[in-house]
């Protein structure tokens, strides 16, 4: 597929706390005595909108990973920060990531439909299954370890939670003063939803969000998660090294989309991208050099453990990896297993030692890391863009303030000069601003369910 001539790029700012590279917390302009600040988040979304950027997007697993010994691993809940982003913003999305393992869909149905209302209709919602052992321990249960089990949950999920923000039709607010009629009973509709793992059952418990629903995000690249894409995703975050792998997804996730009655322009993919930015591609490498030498091997080999299940020694460091380690990267049978053969991947091709390995991990964890001049990544991004890659990027800088900065303010004019970028903001709206339709009202025009037979 190549890109049409009116098509323009989509960009999100993906925050982390000090930068997307492990040793970011190091750099000497780090804000990571702020991180836990309303301001820091704020100056990082108001400096996005500025660039024109979609939206802001947030990562979640709720627990403690076993890094922060050597890295600033807590973080802020993300629906909350974005509430207070919201409250200085105007324009820019709002993406958080939440689970559909460990929330219920009436609860978390109530706090997007709030962000959306709050905001303006800009909220984005990244689904995610979480098989994390550490999060399941937090809420007192089970990890669901099968992909099959945990997608069958989301499944309903999904289908609950867009019953609950239909419950009300669009118009069912009358708010008529003369007669004392706030809303039509006969616009309001129970959820009635009873599945195999979930059920819920009353009217929403307020007016249907401005977009319809929240936007829909997906990061899963697993077989399971392909799937349940092709049916629920409006944007798709997702992770390759290589032009031809991007290729590869996109045609099938567009395809996917295609038999499962949509059309392609219905979901929006965008692959990771962490750039190194210099003026000269020296400089731009003595930068992410200057990193990497910042990180720690203890953290490095952690966090590969935990990204791919593979554990290796201090004292391998400078030994080549073993290339029967990732001998059965095979078939993506979930996205553990598809975060696998990405570095499966990188190990084959480029035969790195581990400390080499650490260091293309320490990055973007497997995203594609991107280090030249501006217009060296302006070249990159619309190659991938008009060579049927991705619809844009979710813009991961190796660290804060200065990463993103220089992104910002250096690569994108060039985006814009070059026609791929907006100047202004299509609308008001993350849906409008993506290209995406808001949603039909499933309950539009039926009384089935609704408050009125209730009363009746």
């Amino acid at each position: 597929m190549s890109a049409r001539p009116d098509r323009q790029l989509h960009l999100n700012l993906f925050i982390t706390a000090t930068g997307h590279h492990e040793a970011s917390w190091r750099h000497p302009g780090s804000p990571v005595e702020n991180i836990y600040t309303a301001k820091h988040f704020q100056d990082l979304a108001q400096r996005a909108e500025a660039a024109k950027l979609d939206a802001v997007f947030f990562a979640d697993i709720p627990a403690l990973t076993p890094q922060v010994e050597h890295g600033p691993a807590g973080h802020l809940e993300p629906i909350t920060t974005l509430a207070s982003i919201a409250a200085v913003t105007e324009r820019i999305g709002l993406i958080a990531t939440a689970s559909t393992t460990y929330y219920e869909p009436y609860n978390l149905a109530r706090l997007f439909a709030s962000l959306d209302h709050l905001s303006g209709g800009r909220a984005g919602w990244n689904i995610v299954t979480t098989a994390s052992a550490a999060a399941a321990e937090n809420f007192g249960s089970e990890p669901f370890p099968d992909p099959a089990q945990r997608y069958a949950r989301a499944e309903e999920f999904l289908q609950a939670a867009t019953r609950l923000w239909d419950s009300w039709e669009d118009d069912a607010i009358i708010a008529d003063r003369a007669s004392g009629r706030y809303a039509d009973p006969a616009k309001i509709h129970r959820a009635d939803f009873a599945g195999s793992h979930l059920s819920v059952g009353g009217a929403f418990s307020a007016p249907r969000p401005p977009q319809g629903y929240p936007v829909l995000v997906q990061a899963g690249s697993s077989n399971e998660g392909r799937a349940f894409a092709a049916r629920w995703a409006e944007a798709i975050f997702t992770a390759h090294q290589r032009i031809e792998d991007a290729q590869a997804f996109y045609a099938d996730i567009k395809s996917g989309a295609i038999s499962a009655g949509r059309r392609p322009d219905d979901v929006v993919i965008l692959p990771g991208l962490s750039p190194f930015i210099g003026s000269t591609a020296a400089e731009a490498h003595d930068l992410e050099q200057e990193l990497n030498e910042l990180t720690v091997p203890a953290y490095g080999l952690r966090q590969l453990s935990a990204l791919v299940g593979v554990t290796l020694g201090e004292d391998d460091l400078d030994r080549p990896v073993p290339l029967e380690l990732f001998a059965g990267a095979g078939d993506v049978t979930d996205n553990n297993r598809s975060r696998f053969q990405v570095v499966a991947g990188i190990v084959e091709r480029e035969r790195p030692t581990l400390r080499g390995l650490l260091h293309r991990l320490a990055g973007a964890r497997g995203h594609r890391v991107l280090t030249g001049t501006p217009d060296q990544i302006a070249d990159s991004i619309e190659e991938w863009f008009t060579r049927g890659a991705a619809d844009g990027f979710n813009v991961m800088p190796p660290f804060h303030p200065g990463g993103f900065e220089a992104f910002v303010d250096h690569v994108v004019p060039i985006l814009q000069q070059r026609g791929l970028f907006r100047t202004e903001y299509e609308g008001r709206t993350l849906r409008e601003n993506l290209g995406l339709e808001r949603p039909a009202n499933q309950y539009a025009g039926t009384l089935a369910g609704s408050l009125a037979e209730a009363i009746a």
